[in-house]
């Protein structure tokens, strides 16, 4: 299956999704969307962008080289924040950072009424579907 249509799938997997995608970090790309509503093509165009602003943004980088100093770890590729669950007024938005491919981070979208636990956990589960889909 490609991408996308990888992508498509998961989005129905996972209860109450309403969107879901792939971001490449290096290259600041979304390589893939799906979504049950059209966007304003501005919105679409930032999600990269945000995505790696919450990954690789200055205050974030600085957190996790503070970390790796005082635990005297010296692998510069690690990463401490491996998932952000951020709620907003009417949704969930729920990122998590592959584990093949840690500068890539796969983002889905939920309403707000959907059940946390049964959000992450189906996401965390399709997960490994995405990455075999590059």
């Amino acid at each position: 299956m490609s991408l996308q249509e990888t992508i498509e799938s998961c989005v129905q997997q996972i209860p109450e999704c309403v969107a879901g995608g792939y971001v490449d970090l290096t290259t600041g790309m979304l390589l893939g969307i799906d979504t049950v509503d059209s966007h304003p093509q501005e919105v679409i165009d930032l999600v990269a962008a945000a995505t790696a602003d919450l990954f690789q943004g200055p205050n974030v980088v600085a957190i996790e080289q503070l970390f790796k100093k005082s635990r005297g770890l010296e692998d510069h590729d690690m990463h401490y924040f491996q998932e952000m669950i951020i709620f907003s007024d009417n949704l969930i938005h729920v990122f998590l950072r592959a584990k093949r491919y840690p500068d890539h981070v796969v983002c889905f979208v939920t309403r707000k009424a959907a059940n946390i636990g049964m959000v992450l956990a189906k996401s965390r589960m399709l997960l490994s579907n995405l990455e075999e889909a590059l």
